[in-house]
Parts: C-alpha cells; sequence; structure tokens
C-alpha cells in the first residue's frame, strides 16, 4: 500500500514539474535573449579600431607589407548583425594578427617590431577568447578594444622612430668607434702573447 501511495506521489510531482517546465524555460530563454541583446550592443558601441595609417611610414607599409595591409583592412570592417559576426571577426583578426610575423620588411624586422607585434597579437587573442565564452564579459571586450587601439598607436609610433632612426647620418669616424666597442671582435685575455701590466 505505501509503495503504491509513493508511487503515485510521485508521478503525480513528475506531472506537475513537466507542466510548469515549458514556462520556466520560455522565461528563461526570453532573459537570456534580453541579456545576449545588450551585450551585443554593448560590444557594438565599443568595437571601434583606429585602423587608418597615423603616420607616413605607416602608409607606406600597407603598400609593400600585405599583412599589414590585410589586418588593416580586417579591422576596418565591423560585424553588424549577431555575436556571432563579432565571434567569426574576432577569431579572424586573431590570425590576421599572428600573420604579421610573416615576411617584416628587413628594415623593420627587429627584436621591438616583433616584440610589438606579439603584444597586438596577445590582445586580439584575447578578445576571441573572451567573445567566444557563455558568459561574454562584454566590458572586458571593449576595454580590450581600447588597449588594441593603444598598441596599435604605440606600433605605428615604433615604426616611424625606426625610420627616422636610419635617416640620421653618422658622424666621421661613428662607423670606426662602434667597432671598437663591439665586444665580440675584443682580444680574449687568455692569449699568451700578451704580458699582463703590472
Amino acid at each position: 500500500m505505501k509503495i503504491t501511495f509513493l508511487s503515485l506521489l510521485l508521478s503525480l510531482v513528475c506531472l506537475s514539474s513537466c507542466q510548469e517546465d515549458p514556462k520556466l524555460r520560455a522565461l528563461e530563454q526570453e532573459r537570456e535573449a534580453q541579456k545576449r541583446e545588450i551585450i551585443f550592443n554593448n560590444i557594438n558601441k565599443g568595437w571601434t579600431f583606429n585602423a587608418q595609417p597615423i603616420n607616413t611610414t605607416s602608409r607606406n607599409l600597407t603598400a609593400n607589407w600585405a599583412e599589414w595591409r590585410t589586418f588593416l583592412n580586417e579591422l576596418n570592417q565591423k560585424p553588424k548583425s549577431s555575436l556571432g559576426a563579432f565571434q567569426q571577426k574576432a577569431k579572424t583578426l586573431s590570425k590576421k594578427a599572428s600573420e604579421l610575423n610573416n615576411n617584416i620588411p628587413a628594415v623593420f624586422d627587429l627584436p621591438e617590431t616583433r616584440s610589438r607585434i606579439d603584444v597586438i597579437a596577445t590582445k586580439m587573442n584575447s578578445i576571441n577568447l573572451f567573445i567566444h565564452l557563455n558568459q561574454i564579459p562584454d566590458k572586458k571586450v571593449v576595454q580590450l578594444v581600447q588597449e588594441v587601439n593603444v598598441e596599435l598607436t604605440a606600433f605605428q609610433n615604433q615604426l616611424d622612430e625606426i625610420v627616422r632612426k636610419s635617416q640620421i647620418k653618422m658622424e666621421e669616424g661613428e662607423s670606426d668607434m662602434l667597432q671598437m666597442l663591439d665586444t665580440a671582435r675584443a682580444i680574449p685575455t687568455n692569449n699568451p702573447n700578451l704580458t699582463p701590466v703590472k
């Protein structure tokens, strides 16, 4: 008798919970849709990259460096339709940022240039990571977009500085002095022909 009563009670609980489930599910879906709409609007407002070259050096590089030109073009194209479009764009930008290390013009292929590119690529990877989370931290994504803009400006200023330094003429005898300061050309101290000074 007790088993029959318990099974009847259990079936009543299951039936009543099944009837309320679609209503709760619809309410939850509506809340989730509103939340995603707010996130989309926030990211849409904050997704503004400074993709225009800020100096003549970076403008000239768009003609000679295909990866730089492609990256700036991708930054210029803002997604508009949905969070999925922003997720796809973040994935593309992350890939294009990492490709900046390919085919760097010889004049700019320096450690300081590569480190600035790595910082930009890291920030783009972070945007890609955060925008693909289940609970998208929209404020963090917008903050990272602003940080990428700062790094892009610093990168372009670095390129301009490299050009300015290369245009400075050496003074007479400066190249000889630089050769003498080169430690790779120094005479080793274990040379038996050298007598120590007392």
